[in-house]
């Protein structure tokens, strides 16, 4: 296992598609594997293949206090959210050291290819559903902050540019 590095904000892989898996390999397995061990070095609750400029559909996430209940996904896609929102702080390594708070769906149904290639539906809420979702946005080529008004968005990139021509 390896922990991998980020790609920085603005690289294009941020902005694009990930290409769906095909079927669950080693190669996929060994890749769940290094990003959890990439998220847990964050530390984190979730990352998506995309944001260590692996393009495809894999994703991880592991809500629990004691970052022991690790959920590996292939393919994930949101069959239902909930109508009720939640509001958490979300943040990216790929654009450190900037957050805001977002409104997501509190409750999500996800399906997706577990780590024996069997689909799953699974019933994510509160910070898993956060997670999650923020997690398929990435492979959407989507970010948190595209969630923000153009305005606070500005902000928010402006912010980060001034951190990072400072060194962090």
């Amino acid at each position: 296992m390896t922990i991998r590095p980020f790609i920085p904000w603005p690289d294009r892989r941020l902005r694009s598609m990930a290409a769906p898996v095909e079927a669950i390999d080693d190669d996929i397995r060994a890749l769940w594997d290094d990003m959890l061990q990439t998220m847990y070095a964050m530390p984190g609750v979730g990352l998506a293949a995309p944001q260590i400029g692996v393009m495809r559909r894999v994703a991880v996430i592991d809500c629990s206090s004691a970052a022991d209940e690790p959920v590996r996904m292939a393919n994930p896609e949101i069959m239902a959210s909930s109508v009720k929102l939640r509001e958490h702080d979300e943040a990216s390594p790929n654009l450190p050291g900037v957050s805001a708070t977002i409104s997501r769906p509190r409750a999500v149904t996800v399906t997706f290819l577990d780590e024996t290639g069997k689909q799953v539906v699974r019933d994510f809420v509160g910070l898993w559903a956060t997670s999650v979702q923020h997690q398929i946005d990435h492979l959407n080529g989507k970010m948190y902050f595209d969630h923000l008004s153009p305005v606070k968005r500005r902000m928010l990139l402006k912010r980060a540019a001034k951190l990072a021509r400072k060194g962090g």
